[in-house]
Protein backbone atom coordinates (compact mmCIF):
# COMPACT_ATOMS: atom_id res chain seq x y z
CA UNK A 1 0.00 0.00 0.00
CA UNK A 2 1.62 3.39 -0.92
CA UNK A 3 1.45 6.43 1.48
CA UNK A 4 -1.49 8.29 -0.10
CA UNK A 5 -3.05 4.99 0.06
CA UNK A 6 -2.62 4.77 3.68
CA UNK A 7 -4.99 7.09 5.51
CA UNK A 8 -6.54 6.93 8.62
CA UNK A 9 -9.68 5.27 7.54
CA UNK A 10 -7.58 2.25 6.00
CA UNK A 11 -5.21 2.01 9.04
CA UNK A 12 -8.53 2.16 10.95
CA UNK A 13 -10.38 -0.46 9.05
CA UNK A 14 -6.90 -2.57 8.81
CA UNK A 15 -6.64 -2.47 12.43
CA UNK A 16 -10.75 -4.04 12.75
CA UNK A 17 -10.08 -6.51 10.91
CA UNK A 18 -7.08 -7.78 13.00
CA UNK A 19 -8.95 -7.41 16.14
CA UNK A 20 -11.92 -9.05 14.77
CA UNK A 21 -10.10 -11.82 13.62
CA UNK A 22 -8.51 -12.36 17.20
CA UNK A 23 -11.93 -12.24 19.03
CA UNK A 24 -13.22 -14.76 16.63
CA UNK A 25 -11.04 -17.32 16.80
CA UNK A 26 -11.16 -16.84 20.81
CA UNK A 27 -14.78 -17.60 20.67
CA UNK A 28 -14.39 -20.02 17.89
CA UNK A 29 -11.97 -21.70 21.46
CA UNK A 30 -14.93 -21.35 24.02
CA UNK A 31 -16.72 -24.64 25.36
CA UNK A 32 -19.95 -25.11 24.13
CA UNK A 33 -20.83 -26.19 27.58
CA UNK A 34 -19.21 -22.94 28.56
CA UNK A 35 -21.48 -20.83 26.29
CA UNK A 36 -24.05 -22.80 27.77
CA UNK A 37 -23.29 -22.47 31.61
CA UNK A 38 -22.31 -18.31 31.27
CA UNK A 39 -26.05 -17.74 29.62
CA UNK A 40 -27.98 -17.61 33.12
CA UNK A 41 -25.50 -15.48 34.52
CA UNK A 42 -25.57 -13.08 32.01
CA UNK A 43 -29.80 -13.27 31.74
CA UNK A 44 -29.48 -12.16 35.62
CA UNK A 45 -27.00 -9.88 35.07
CA UNK A 46 -28.88 -8.08 32.07
CA UNK A 47 -32.88 -8.14 33.63
CA UNK A 48 -31.44 -6.30 36.65
CA UNK A 49 -30.43 -3.28 34.44
CA UNK A 50 -33.03 -0.24 34.89
CA UNK A 51 -33.07 0.26 31.26
CA UNK A 52 -34.87 -3.73 30.83
CA UNK A 53 -36.66 -3.46 34.44
CA UNK A 54 -38.81 -0.45 33.21
CA UNK A 55 -38.91 -1.28 28.98
CA UNK A 56 -42.25 -2.02 27.36
CA UNK A 57 -40.20 -2.81 23.64
CA UNK A 58 -36.64 -3.95 23.56
CA UNK A 59 -34.75 -4.87 20.11
CA UNK A 60 -33.05 -8.10 20.73
CA UNK A 61 -31.29 -10.85 18.86
CA UNK A 62 -31.53 -14.64 18.62
CA UNK A 63 -27.47 -15.53 19.57
CA UNK A 64 -25.93 -18.24 17.22
CA UNK A 65 -22.74 -19.99 17.36
CA UNK A 66 -20.34 -19.05 19.96
CA UNK A 67 -22.29 -15.76 20.67
CA UNK A 68 -23.36 -15.17 24.35
CA UNK A 69 -26.88 -16.67 24.26
CA UNK A 70 -29.47 -14.63 24.34
CA UNK A 71 -32.27 -17.29 24.79
CA UNK A 72 -32.72 -17.29 28.16
CA UNK A 73 -32.89 -13.47 28.22
CA UNK A 74 -35.41 -13.22 25.42
CA UNK A 75 -37.86 -15.61 27.49
CA UNK A 76 -37.64 -13.86 30.88
CA UNK A 77 -38.46 -10.52 28.98
CA UNK A 78 -41.44 -12.06 27.38
CA UNK A 79 -42.62 -13.33 30.17
CA UNK A 80 -42.51 -9.92 31.76
CA UNK A 81 -44.84 -8.79 29.00
CA UNK A 82 -41.90 -7.40 27.20
CA UNK A 83 -42.17 -6.93 23.29
CA UNK A 84 -39.19 -7.98 22.45
CA UNK A 85 -38.73 -7.16 18.56
CA UNK A 86 -35.95 -9.32 16.70
CA UNK A 87 -34.29 -8.31 13.58
CA UNK A 88 -34.63 -10.01 10.14
CA UNK A 89 -31.83 -9.46 7.78
CA UNK A 90 -32.86 -8.11 4.15
CA UNK A 91 -30.82 -8.72 0.94
CA UNK A 92 -28.96 -5.72 1.36
CA UNK A 93 -28.18 -6.30 5.00
CA UNK A 94 -30.31 -3.74 6.65
CA UNK A 95 -32.28 -5.05 9.32
CA UNK A 96 -36.25 -5.62 9.23
CA UNK A 97 -38.11 -6.50 12.61
CA UNK A 98 -40.50 -8.68 13.80
CA UNK A 99 -42.01 -9.59 17.17
CA UNK A 100 -40.74 -12.47 19.31
CA UNK A 101 -43.35 -15.37 20.03
CA UNK A 102 -41.30 -17.93 21.71
CA UNK A 103 -38.45 -20.37 20.45
CA UNK A 104 -40.89 -22.42 18.53
CA UNK A 105 -41.70 -19.56 15.92
CA UNK A 106 -38.42 -19.19 14.90
CA UNK A 107 -36.80 -20.17 11.47
CA UNK A 108 -33.49 -21.21 10.03
CA UNK A 109 -32.14 -18.49 8.08
CA UNK A 110 -29.36 -17.27 5.79
CA UNK A 111 -26.23 -17.13 7.32
CA UNK A 112 -27.08 -19.41 10.30
CA UNK A 113 -29.57 -17.38 11.83
CA UNK A 114 -32.76 -17.88 13.40
CA UNK A 115 -36.08 -15.29 12.67
CA UNK A 116 -39.48 -14.49 13.85
CA UNK A 117 -41.83 -16.39 11.94
CA UNK A 118 -44.32 -13.36 12.55
CA UNK A 119 -45.17 -10.33 10.65
CA UNK A 120 -42.57 -8.23 9.40
CA UNK A 121 -42.84 -4.36 11.09
CA UNK A 122 -40.59 -2.86 8.74
CA UNK A 123 -36.92 -1.47 9.16
CA UNK A 124 -38.15 1.67 11.29
CA UNK A 125 -40.02 -0.27 14.03
CA UNK A 126 -36.43 -0.22 15.96
CA UNK A 127 -36.84 3.13 16.34
CA UNK A 128 -39.88 2.82 18.97
CA UNK A 129 -38.09 0.43 21.61
CA UNK A 130 -36.60 1.72 24.66
CA UNK A 131 -33.70 -0.26 24.99
CA UNK A 132 -31.40 -2.24 22.01
CA UNK A 133 -29.43 -5.18 22.91
CA UNK A 134 -26.51 -5.05 20.24
CA UNK A 135 -24.13 -8.01 19.78
CA UNK A 136 -20.98 -7.36 19.30
CA UNK A 137 -17.46 -9.02 19.72
CA UNK A 138 -15.67 -6.63 22.32
CA UNK A 139 -16.10 -2.81 23.68
CA UNK A 140 -13.72 -0.81 25.06
CA UNK A 141 -13.42 1.29 28.38
CA UNK A 142 -15.28 4.47 26.25
CA UNK A 143 -18.23 2.45 24.89
CA UNK A 144 -16.86 1.11 21.69
CA UNK A 145 -18.34 -1.89 20.43
CA UNK A 146 -16.65 -4.07 17.46
CA UNK A 147 -18.88 -5.91 15.98
CA UNK A 148 -18.50 -8.64 13.30
CA UNK A 149 -18.07 -5.51 9.92
CA UNK A 150 -21.53 -6.16 8.22
CA UNK A 151 -22.66 -2.83 9.24
CA UNK A 152 -26.47 -3.82 9.56
CA UNK A 153 -26.47 -2.40 12.82
CA UNK A 154 -24.27 0.63 12.41
CA UNK A 155 -27.49 1.25 10.12
CA UNK A 156 -30.15 0.32 13.13
CA UNK A 157 -28.06 3.09 15.15
CA UNK A 158 -27.73 5.51 12.67
CA UNK A 159 -32.15 4.94 11.57
CA UNK A 160 -32.86 5.33 15.48
CA UNK A 161 -30.39 8.43 15.91
CA UNK A 162 -31.96 10.28 12.77
CA UNK A 163 -35.39 9.36 14.14
CA UNK A 164 -34.79 11.61 17.21
CA UNK A 165 -35.32 8.45 19.13
CA UNK A 166 -33.09 7.74 22.38
CA UNK A 167 -33.08 4.43 23.34
CA UNK A 168 -30.55 2.87 25.54
CA UNK A 169 -28.09 1.16 23.64
CA UNK A 170 -26.61 -1.97 25.39
CA UNK A 171 -23.63 -4.56 23.92
CA UNK A 172 -23.40 -8.21 25.21
CA UNK A 173 -20.38 -10.13 25.72
CA UNK A 174 -18.47 -12.79 26.86
CA UNK A 175 -16.10 -12.51 29.65
CA UNK A 176 -12.66 -10.99 28.87
CA UNK A 177 -14.39 -8.89 25.63
CA UNK A 178 -14.41 -6.24 27.64
CA UNK A 179 -11.11 -4.59 26.79
CA UNK A 180 -8.50 -2.38 27.97
CA UNK A 181 -7.13 -1.14 24.88
CA UNK A 182 -8.67 0.98 22.34
CA UNK A 183 -11.31 -0.75 19.94
CA UNK A 184 -10.46 1.39 16.20
CA UNK A 185 -13.01 3.82 16.32
CA UNK A 186 -14.44 5.08 12.96
CA UNK A 187 -16.96 8.60 12.79
CA UNK A 188 -19.93 6.42 12.07
CA UNK A 189 -19.23 4.01 15.11
CA UNK A 190 -21.96 4.85 18.21
CA UNK A 191 -20.78 4.03 21.72
CA UNK A 192 -22.96 1.94 24.01
CA UNK A 193 -24.09 2.87 27.35
CA UNK A 194 -23.42 -0.15 28.99
CA UNK A 195 -22.19 -3.62 28.83
CA UNK A 196 -23.24 -6.74 30.28
CA UNK A 197 -20.96 -9.77 30.79
CA UNK A 198 -21.17 -13.51 32.91
CA UNK A 199 -19.40 -11.80 35.26
CA UNK A 200 -21.74 -8.11 35.82
CA UNK A 201 -22.69 -4.78 34.11
CA UNK A 202 -20.10 -2.59 32.80
CA UNK A 203 -21.02 1.42 32.57
CA UNK A 204 -20.02 4.04 29.74
CA UNK A 205 -20.90 7.78 29.12
CA UNK A 206 -22.40 7.69 26.38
Amino acid sequence: MSDAENTPETTTATGKRALRRALLAARAALPEDGVRRAAAALARHALELPELTGARAVAAYVSVGREPDTRALLDALRERGVRVLLPVLLPDDDLDWAVYEGADRLARAGRGLLEPTGPRLGPDAVTAVDTVLLPGLAVDRRGVRLGRGGGSYDRLLARVEASGARPARVVLLHAGELLDGRVPAEPHDRPVHAAVTPEGVHRFTA
